[in-house]
């Protein structure tokens, strides 16, 4: 079932994590006078954008995966893996995503915010989650190889994590799982 956040009709505005590209787009949310239907497109909206981020991965030569921190119906963080092109294992775009979005808010903290990234994170990205306590955890493809959510550690369902987000997986999985797969179809 997808949850819908109550909020109205608006522009949002995106700032990217590089602090200079800025994007507006219509998003709907359920609420006075709008449907679950257009408010499912809002969420959908959101994954779309963590696709493109793990386009632009995915053309840089980095594995394909990207993720959005949206807070209040407002993407304030878009991130791509990086890992390659810093020459940092850490630079998974969920890390870089909840930098970002703690330099944007000035906090260590991002209880009101939700992230959207395009794969199941793995357990260093999910631990990160925890600690940053993430309201709301949407991920695209599920990962039985390297996940830390539904598959591999399962961060938050061991007694030692302290936060646990609501988790969705699977939106949009189908995209987010030909995208990794056609790059990697390309690699071997």
């Amino acid at each position: 079932m997808t949850k819908v956040l109550p909020k109205s009709s608006r522009w949002i505005f995106s700032v990217r994590n590089d602090g200079f590209s800025c994007i507006a787009w219509p998003c709907y949310w359920s609420g006075a006078g709008h449907s679950v239907e257009r408010a499912v497109i809002a969420v959908g909206d959101f994954m779309k954008e963590a696709l493109k981020e793990a386009r632009q991965a995915g053309e840089s030569g980095e594995v394909p995966v990207g993720a959005v921190i949206v807070r209040d119906g407002e993407m304030i963080a878009a991130c791509g893996n990086l890992t390659e092109t810093k020459g940092d294992p850490t630079a998974h775009a969920e890390l870089l995503a909840i930098r970002a979005a703690c330099e944007v808010l000035s906090t260590a903290r991002l209880m009101d915010c939700d992230l959207y990234v395009t794969l199941e994170p793995c357990a260093m990205c999910a631990t990160a989650i925890s600690f940053a306590r993430i309201r709301r955890l949407y991920f695209g493809a599920y990962d039985p190889k390297g996940g830390g959510v539904e598959y591999g550690a399962r961060i938050f369902q061991q007694p030692t994590c302290h936060h646990k987000p609501e988790v969705i997986g699977g939106l949009q999985e189908n995209e987010c799982g030909a995208l990794l797969r056609e790059f990697f179809r390309g690699r071997r």
